[in-house]
């Protein structure tokens, strides 16, 4: 048994999630990662909607029942996942490289409407761009030209394909060694 799964058999269950593939064996999603905490993981489990593929050495028990926490589950029935990613801030920020498309800062980060929200500018893929808090209060109710701060990339809609290439730049804080069978980051990243 390998250090990390020592520490993790130690910990509370609430540091136990399982990783949620579809009935292909892969991901719901990668950004964020598809992950369930153990309670959801079991009611699924009860409910006959998962197989458990690897568990924790961890077990949770009632007075009459044990089982181990399932560290991977699998859906039982298929989930046709999205072509085209919800319109979210971290969906937004992840499809900009969490940069400012003004500046390429990094840190502080909000988002902007080039045609402005008051000059009757939409919340939309095509309208919005990820952008500092300094570059958002700099460019204000301002149209981009107006106030000569051209986004690096202009806005587009992405697809789920673009998300995930753009994804692999930010793995996770944590990746159990279970899931690494089941994900495309590379095993060094984990550490």
């Amino acid at each position: 048994m390998s250090n990390a799964t020592n520490l993790i058999s130690n910990k509370h269950p609430d540091s136990c999630p399982a990783l949620v593939l579809n009935a292909d064996f892969r991901p719901l999603s990668y950004y964020p990662l598809s992950l369930w905490s153990w309670q959801d993981a079991i009611k699924a489990v009860f409910l006959d909607r998962v197989n458990i593929v690897s568990s924790y050495d961890r077990a949770v028990h009632s007075p009459s029942f044990e089982i181990k926490l399932p560290s991977v589950v699998s859906l039982k029935n298929y989930v046709k996942p999205p072509q085209w990613p919800a319109f979210t801030r971290f969906n937004l920020f992840l499809r900009d490289k969490f940069s400012c498309q003004y500046c390429g800062e990094m840190s502080d980060l909000t988002f902007d409407h080039l045609l402005p929200r008051s000059k009757g500018g939409e919340t939309t893929w095509e309208n919005v761009v990820t952008a500092c808090s300094k570059c958002n209060l700099k460019k204000a109710n301002h149209l981009y030209h107006v106030a000569n701060m051209k986004p690096m990339q202009w806005p587009y809609k992405p697809n789920v394909h673009e998300l995930h290439k753009n994804g692999k730049l930010f793995p996770p804080n944590y990746l159990h060694e279970s899931w690494m069978d089941y994900l495309y980051w590379d095993s060094e990243l984990e550490a």
